[in-house]
């Protein structure tokens, strides 16, 4: 398998073939196991669904199931045991979540043998409201009398799902064990040192931090990277992909933490946002995806991101 190629497959099984000790990074953003979409999914019932489907009459991302963070867990820990193995000693492991299943996300990385060093954020101020009221539960009743139901939503007036408003996104920051020292490890394997240099500063100047906003929100949080959320121009018109993130935001994370010619690995690529930021970075990429519509858009996006 060589670098800078995307190949259709189940992520495990083509990260077994890769050899031992040969990624110096991975970049990804899994599927959450939210609204159904597990390890199992398909782009084709995902599309019957549609952005705004229902799904056990709640709309999408609003069902909740206690059980999404174990299938969640267990698929992730398989993904990462495969991550600890091809990363080279120091290499960082960074992956996108959602906030209710970061725990399963981190637990399951730890579990697989990496130090979690951090968690950065990736904030945005737009976003969709999830929390919903109770009057079309309460309308939908069959034993409450008419007179009742307009007690109940007068009780429950105002008063939602306890679901926040989204406007973070966690991305765990985790790395392979190094071997020895840092000095020996970055000698070794060119990897397990955080780049501080002109191209990693962030706002005015500022050393990187935890925290990336996508539009300038204040003077304070000017210190932090600011990254906008991906325009359509950016993404493609004819990008299908439900949840496509920066190039900008990409970049950054693999300037942070590679050297130019560093190989990135993304085994869930979705429509290639990780291997153009690679191509804009002087990086090398491997990708892999269960879906073939999303390779065909990752290589059109690659294909356009080369052009002149």
């Amino acid at each position: 398998m060589t670098s800078n190629e995307i190949t259709q497959g189940d992520c495990i099984e083509m990260m077994k073939k890769l050899p031992s000790n040969s990624v110096d990074m991975i970049c990804t953003d899994p599927p959450y196991f939210l609204d159904g979409l597990g390890n199992d999914w398909n782009k084709e019932k995902l599309d019957e669904k549609g952005s705004s489907a229902m799904i056990g009459n709640l709309p999408k991302g609003m069902k909740f199931d206690r059980n999404q963070s174990k299938k969640f867990r267990e698929f992730y820990k398989d993904v990462s045991i495969e991550a600890l193995r091809v990363l080279k000693p120091g290499g960082a492991f960074l992956s996108f979540s959602s906030p209710r299943l970061y725990h399963a996300m981190a637990s399951a990385i730890e579990d697989a043998g990496f130090e979690i060093r951090d968690m950065l954020g990736w904030i945005y101020t737009k976003s969709q409201v999830k929390a919903f009221s109770q009057n079309h539960i309460i309308e939908k009743d069959k034993v409450m009398s008419e007179e009742k139901k307009e007690q109940v939503k007068k009780l429950c007036e105002n008063w939602k799902t306890p679901q926040l408003k989204p406007a973070i996104e966690p991305i765990c920051f985790a790395v392979k064990p190094i071997e020895g020292r840092y000095i020996d490890n970055f000698q070794k394997h060119g990897v397990g040192l955080m780049n501080t240099a002109q191209d990693t500063k962030v706002g005015q100047n500022y050393f990187p931090a935890n925290i990336l906003v996508t539009e300038d929100v204040g003077q304070d949080l000017d210190k932090v990277f600011l990254v906008a959320k991906p325009t359509k121009a950016e993404k493609g018109e004819y990008n299908t992909h439900l949840s496509v993130k920066p190039t900008s935001l990409i970049g950054h994370l693999i300037r942070l933490f590679t050297k130019e010619n560093a190989v990135i690995l993304d085994p869930f690529m979705g429509s290639g946002t990780t291997a153009v930021a690679c191509i804009q970075n002087n990086r090398q990429y491997i990708g892999f995806d269960i879906n073939k519509e999303y390779i065909d858009i990752a290589h059109q996006r690659i294909t356009e991101s080369t052009l002149p």
